[in-house]
């Protein structure tokens, strides 16, 4: 039996496979490449794939319209706090504060200095959301993630990779819990 999954062509130039949170298996490949090649290579992974498949938390229920406002009101009363506490410490000001349910980003910093921040974060521990603060607040010192801005961070928060780790391993459940 054939492996169930979504096809995303593009320009470009080599075949991958992604396991969603959601346990969508997801097979990104360029435009010119075969189906029969696609799925070779989809049935060449499959030991790979069922076995992230399997090692798959098991899937927590989507946020309600509620609970999304509530983390909505929520970040939006605690992460300008978070803010204002390390702004000084980073040695920035920073613009307006905006707070969204997002699927890609924990946080954002525009060339004017203005934040956003993911309300996914009120689910993540302290710590996650006190680097996630300081990591956008570090790009108004250093609009790019070169080691001079990674150096930044560290001042800061020395033991920021902790935090990091935790958003890489943790996250796509968080973001897997925003509605469809």
């Amino acid at each position: 039996m054939s492996i169930p999954y979504r096809l995303i062509r593009s320009s470009r130039r080599t075949i991958a496979v992604q396991i969603l949170p959601d346990g969508e298996v997801v097979v990104r490949a360029p435009r010119r490449m075969t189906r029969a090649a696609i799925d070779r290579f989809v049935e060449e992974k499959r030991g790979w794939i069922e076995k992230h498949l399997h090692s798959l938390p098991p899937a927590q229920q989507p946020l309600s319209e509620a609970e999304l406002r509530g983390l909505v009101q929520q970040a939006k009363e605690e992460l300008p706090k978070t803010v204002a506490h390390f702004a000084p410490l980073v040695g920035v000001d920073y613009g307006t504060i905006t707070i969204r349910a997002q699927r890609t980003r924990w946080g954002s910093c525009s060339s004017r200095g203005n934040l956003n921040f993911n309300c996914l974060l009120m689910l993540a521990p302290e710590s996650v959301r006190e680097y996630v603060v300081i990591h956008e607040l570090c790009h108004r010192k250093e609009m790019n993630h070169s080691p001079g801005f990674w150096a930044e961070v560290a001042r800061v928060l020395p033991d920021y990779g902790t935090s990091r780790r935790w958003l890489r391993e943790n996250g796509g459940e968080l973001i897997g819990r925003l509605p469809k």
